[in-house]
């Protein structure tokens, strides 16, 4: 029976836990990452990988680190290959050559665009309208591996992070069944990167999702998007009042004749802002210590009058 061993942790690792199983190969080992505090109790909470793979009835290993000396646990025998998908720690040489047929990662963009963390992000904000999955063959640098197997998918033009992030964890799961029987008898030959097309996906951080009103509108409904469901795009009006926004439209691609920041109106249909370059709209919202809203349902109990947006 072939063995795979898994590594992985988000939801976004678990549909590709699954059709391992499903295609009825011996999973002899879940790597994933340690319990975590979450919530607002910060309990002990286990990864989405880990309740599945103990649901599926697997053996799990969650080790604090890889790379320092003693840190490798002994694995056992030799699985036939391991498949990695957001793990979360670099893998070492050992453990890279530990499988017979080496590892191989599902890596959510067309490489070489988008090597690095946050690749589902960074290409909704560039307005990339295509992505896709990577099967690569991993090596000791971030995603430079060669490429196996490739499947792509077109953003859509009001798709957020979350949504995609959704769609391309299935279409990972489809391209892993794809591309195993070539990997495990070896016939497959994968690609080399062209390393001079590479651009770089970098963790998100918590600053980026605070609005700057001095950018485009196309600039900042993209932004919006990729920031949702996190960090969640964050305004602030000058009288102090913080305001998470969850969902904005262009309203108009052409220069407002009001500052950036201007709330040019506030209606049912949304808040109408200046930007640098066109209207946004902003339709939901959501105060602090609030639930998500539309812009009217805010506007019946909190007025904008006089106020603007600061960046």
């Amino acid at each position: 029976m072939t063995r795979i061993a898994f590594a992985g942790t988000p939801d976004f690792a678990v549909p590709c836990l699954r059709a391992i199983v499903g295609s009825g190969a011996e999973v002899p080992l879940v790597l994933t990452q340690p319990d975590r505090p979450a919530g607002r109790g910060r309990r002990l909470t286990a990864s989405p990988v880990k309740r599945n793979a103990l649901e599926l009835g697997l053996p799990v290993a969650q080790p604090v680190a890889l790379s320092e000396p003693g840190s490798l646990p002994n694995f056992g025998e030799r699985p036939d290959l391991m498949v990695v998908i957001a793990y979360g720690l670099l893998l070492p040489r050992a453990l890279l050559e530990w499988p017979r047929r080496g590892c191989i990662n599902l890596h959510a963009s067309i490489l070489p665009r988008w090597r690095g963390a946050a690749p589902i992000q960074r290409a909704v904000l560039a307005g990339d309208t295509t992505t896709g999955i990577s099967v690569m063959q991993m090596e000791a640098g971030l995603d430079t591996g060669p490429v196996h197997l490739t499947r792509s998918t077109a953003i859509g033009p009001h798709e957020t992070a979350g949504e995609l992030h959704d769609r391309l964890a299935a279409l990972a799961a489809e391209a892993l069944l794809a591309a195993l029987p070539a990997v495990l008898d070896g016939t497959s030959i994968p690609t080399r990167q062209r390393d001079e097309l590479a651009t770089a996906a970098p963790k998100i951080a918590k600053a980026e999702a605070v609005l700057d009103w001095r950018a485009s509108a196309a600039e900042i409904e993209r932004r919006v998007r990729a920031f949702n469901p996190w960090p969640v795009a964050e305004a602030q009006l000058d009288d102090g009042r913080r305001l998470r926004v969850w969902e904005v439209a262009v309203a108009a691609e052409a220069a407002a004749s009001a500052p950036p920041g201007t709330i040019l109106t506030a209606s049912r249909a949304g808040i109408d802002v200046a930007t640098g370059r066109g209207v946004l709209r902003v339709r939901k919202i959501q105060p602090p210590s609030a639930r998500v809203m539309d812009v009217e349902a805010y506007l019946a109990a909190h007025s904008l009058d006089g106020v603007k947006f600061v960046f």
